[in-house]
């Protein structure tokens, strides 16, 4: 504390009486003066109390996203030699030919209620605030340690390579739905949704932030996850990601990404060779290549959306008068925009309205996209494809689809669809899912159609012969289930249905 000010009286000192004279005793100056000044002006006044400064209290935390609070059972399909299913390691966890009941999921004791699909590998949330993740973990998309020593077992005369139940050779920590260590957060980290890319995954929290973990890539390789020169190319454990605040909703494409905030301004970032960031980038001219890795707005004049969604190079955006605006790969008109469609090369390079899209009756409610066809539900329930066509991508007889609607080849063949299309015989839409070139759609009945490269079983149709048009899926697993939400990866997929909710009745459990 500083000493307190001296304060003068203002009168002269009265002159001193003279004393007995007396040896002198030598006094350090300092003293000399300070004794001076005691005798000059008095006792000091007395000493302030001493105040103890308050810690600054803490800030409120601001709540503006909510986590889903149905617990649903998982259904898994398709190829799980990569792990993608998280059906653990047993030899029929490697092709699942229609939907399975994922066991090591269970609504009860698990309790999943959001999923996010990625290329090889997935991420759930679950309704205690855990986040498992299975799958490739090459590029650290699951955020956790996978290091396995593996590949050794002990087998017993009883033990069969050829029984469903014998073990795969699947590493563990990648075949099963495990937690991210919650250490990785601040204590009070709350999450309300995942998505996730091909070798990347986000989270966002109840207060607006978003984590993130693994990497993006280019054609030639690992691009890296966050900017600047010295960060590593793989991010191995989850990590806040900058300037992104009160963010209210993410998407990830296959190597890029969105999100948007509570004020509808939209952050792209990611890897942008393919134009999905919404402008041209020439990264010969950059000063630091890895500039894209830092979110940043969207590059147009308008600056207030309601939505945002992701196909694996190129994006979309509704604004708030309901217009969709697309940009990115656009070789097979993945983007709705006819400008360069056909072309080996073309791109929509910055953020143009999908006319198409832009419906004056019947708004647009979901979107997602596959590499190169892209699907849509409306509020009036239908379901509008257009894209790519030589792979059954988008579900039509195309005999039935008018040549206005199409873009053809030198021989007058169709090839793409690039006036969105309604699907017919599927009722009312609710969801929709892109996987590379499949797709899944959901009715208000609970009941999914799949469509698509069936090479891995990833339609759920228990054929690897590409499904022409939209069928239903209907096994044991999933029959009378009022299925909400399918997620489509690269050679599997995922379904899920509200888990049925157990009542007591004269003691005994009933659905």
């Amino acid at each position: 504390m500083a000493r307190p000010t001296t304060i003068s009286t203002g009168k002269k000192p009265r002159a001193a009486t003279k004393a007995p004279a007396k040896t002198p005793v030598k006094v350090p100056a300092k003293a000399a003066r300070k004794r001076k000044s005691d005798e000059d002006e008095g006792p000091p006044p007395p000493k302030k109390a001493r105040i103890t400064k308050q810690p600054a209290a803490a800030r409120p935390k601001i709540i503006i996203n909510h986590a889903p609070t149905q617990r649903l059972d998982v259904f898994v399909f398709g190829e799980g030699s990569s792990s993608e299913l998280g059906l653990g390691t047993a030899k029929n966890a490697i092709d699942v030919k229609r939907p399975r009941l994922n066991p090591l999921l269970s609504s009860k004791d698990v309790g999943v209620v959001q999923i996010a699909a990625g290329g090889m590998h997935v991420a759930a949330l679950t309704h205690d605030n855990k986040i498992l993740t299975w799958g490739v973990n090459d590029n650290g998309a699951l955020g956790r340690d996978t290091e396995w020593e593996g590949g050794l077992k002990d087998m017993d005369d009883n033990d069969s390579d050829d029984s469903d139940n014998s073990d795969s050779g699947l590493n563990p920590k990648e075949a099963n739905p495990i937690q991210v260590p919650a250490s990785n957060f601040p204590e009070d980290t709350v999450f309300t949704k995942l998505s996730a890319g091909d070798s990347h995954t986000l989270a966002l929290t109840d207060e607006g932030l978003v984590y993130g973990w693994g990497c993006f890539r280019k054609t030639d390789g690992i691009f890296g996850f966050l900017p600047g020169e010295d960060a590593p190319t793989e991010q191995k454990s989850p990590v806040l990601l900058p300037n992104l605040k009160n963010i209210t909703d993410i998407s990830s494409g296959a190597n890029h990404a969105m999100a948007i905030d509570d004020k509808g301004l939209v952050f792209a970032w990611g890897c942008g060779e393919q134009n999905q960031l919404g402008y041209h980038i020439v990264q010969r001219t950059s000063t630091n290549k890895k500039n894209t890795l830092n979110p940043s707005p969207l590059r147009t004049r308008l600056k207030t959306y309601k939505a945002i969604y992701t196909g694996n190079d190129h994006s979309f955006a509704i604004d708030t008068k309901d217009r969709v605006w697309g940009w990115g790969v656009n070789s097979f008109g993945g983007t709705g925009i006819a400008d360069g469609a056909g072309d080996d090369n073309a791109a929509v390079y910055t953020p143009q309205i999908v006319k198409t899209l832009s419906l004056q009756n019947d708004s647009i409610i979901h979107i997602d996209g596959g590499q190169h066809h892209s699907i849509a539900v409306t509020a009036n329930g239908k379901a509008l494809v257009w894209g790519r066509v030589d792979g059954q991508q988008v579900g039509l007889d195309m005999s039935t689809v008018p040549e206005s609607s199409t873009i053809q080849d030198d021989k007058g063949i169709g090839r793409i669809v690039i006036k969105p299309t309604a699907l017919p015989n599927i009722g009312n839409a609710i969801w929709t899912s892109a996987g590379t070139d499949h797709t899944i759609v959901i009715n208000d009945r609970g009941h999914a159609f799949s469509w698509g490269l069936s090479a891995t079983y990833q339609t759920g149709q228990g054929t690897t012969i590409d499904i022409k048009y939209p069928t239903h899926i209907d096994n044991t697993a999933v029959r009378g289930k009022m299925l909400a939400w399918s997620g489509c990866g690269g050679q599997y997929s995922i379904m899920a249905a509200p888990a049925a909710v157990e009542t007591m009745v004269n003691g005994f459990h009933h659905e």
